[in-house]
């Protein structure tokens, strides 16, 4: 991938919450550690409950028999994924948007609280521990996984967490669900991640893009360029960046990005003046110090004298 991806990737999709999977199927069958020939059998002389009980020649149900702590072995990665990271106390699911939890309302109680107890988490690290957020909306996914505001939330934390392939899987089925075309940038920039750009131009072309609002646009035009660059096409990445609002009298977040990466593509193109220019156009809107375009301008100055 070019140097460039991280300024121009999109930004992850409408603060929703992450991830999960179909309503209660666990790893585990259910019937205790004994499995299926715990059961006594059917034929022949069976014990009383009493004596099977007393004698200990076979072990008791769930509620009657446990393997000791010290005979138990390690979690299976499944098992671990269907358990997710320890939630906190704090977190009950409440924190979601109501668009959020009316997707779980078909769900069992207990089991809508424990998926939107894991989004919730998700949403909450997505910025400042990606990983952990992925492994929350995993464990979502393992009990909700038909419902697509979890596969959304698992390709949105997969994406956050570099994981690009899982990314793209999740954003598809999610997309296959409900039919929203919002995932369509970030799903391009998964294919320019795993090296396929061309893939990625395939979806900016989407006839959907159209009717995307101004920000969706943007994210879409950033990814477009991005691939150009990737290609090494720095030519038509220009021109993508140039056919965007870069003049936008608005200080939007998304203008300020367009901005940054016209600036940085121009100055990879050995057009260093006209890319001082834009690091000063881009610093003097960018007042969440998104960027580093004053540094940008402050090293092009030194470097043309």
């Amino acid at each position: 991938m070019a140097e460039d991806r991280g300024s121009q990737r999109p930004a992850r999709g409408g603060g929703r919450a992450s991830g999960a999977r179909r309503g209660g199927d666990s790893p585990s069958s259910g019937r205790g550690s004994g499995g299926k020939d715990s059961r006594p059998s059917r034929s022949g002389d069976r014990p009383d409950r009493k004596g099977a009980r007393a004698g200990g020649d076979r072990p008791g149900r769930k509620s009657d028999w446990k393997r000791p702590a010290d005979k138990q072995g390690p979690r299976t990665t499944d098992q671990a994924r269907y358990d997710g990271p320890e939630l906190p106390e704090e977190v009950t699911g409440r924190e979601l948007d109501r668009s959020v939890t009316g997707q779980l309302k078909g769900l069992p109680e207990k089991l809508a609280q424990r998926v939107a107890r894991h989004l919730a988490a998700a949403g909450m690290l997505l910025d400042t521990d990606p990983e952990t957020a992925y492994q929350h909306t995993l464990a979502a996914r393992a009990r909700a996984s038909r419902i697509a505001v979890v596969r959304e939330a698992t390709g949105e934390a997969a994406y956050a967490a570099g994981h690009f392939a899982e990314a793209l899987a999740e954003l598809r089925a999610a997309k296959r669900m409900n039919g929203a075309t919002e995932y369509l940038p970030m799903m391009a920039d998964c294919h320019r991640a795993l090296g396929n750009p061309e893939q990625a131009l395939k979806l900016a072309k989407s006839p959907s893009v159209v009717n995307f609002s101004p920000e969706q646009k943007a994210e879409m035009t950033l990814v477009e360029a991005g691939a150009r660059r990737d290609m090494g096409q720095l030519d038509a990445a220009l021109r993508t960046l140039e056919l965007a609002p870069l003049m936008n009298k608005t200080r939007a977040n998304w203008v300020v990005r367009l901005r940054y990466a016209y600036a940085d593509t121009l100055e990879a193109a050995g057009r260093e003046s006209d890319a001082l220019a834009w690091f000063h156009r881009t610093h003097a809107i960018d007042s969440d110090e998104m960027t580093d375009a004053d540094e940008r301008a402050e090293k092009l100055e030194k470097q043309l004298g």
